[in-house]
């Protein structure tokens, strides 16, 4: 096994220099939406945006993944979810794809 490099990254900086970011990332609409990497406080915005975008690509089925944990995230979704105007319902996750750490989101045809 190789000895790890502790002075500068590929790019030639130490990552410790390195700010953090202030423009929106752009990604690509999939029909799935991991909500892992944000925190509790974002999550209503970052899921709102994330339906109209899903709404305007034509998804009809969708799957935000918010993990089991204590149910911080899940119950915040599940709360938008229920006053949503284009969600025509959601449920539990099947388990090979998250079980209840996960819901699907039937949106409504427009």
């Amino acid at each position: 096994m190789g000895k790890r490099r502790n002075d500068d990254d590929d790019d030639g900086t130490s990552g410790e220099d390195i700010a953090p970011l202030t423009d929106p990332v752009i990604l690509p609409v999939e029909d799935h939406l991991d909500l892992h990497p944000f925190q509790p406080k974002e999550i209503t915005s970052v899921v709102e945006e994330y339906l109209a975008q899903c709404l305007e690509t034509g998804f009809r089925e969708i799957r935000l993944i918010h993990g089991k944990g204590k149910g911080v995230q899940r119950n915040i979704i599940r709360s938008l979810l229920e006053r949503h105007p284009a969600v025509e319902s959601f449920h539990d996750a099947p388990l090979e794809a998250g079980g209840w750490g996960a819901t699907i989101v039937i949106l409504k045809t427009v």
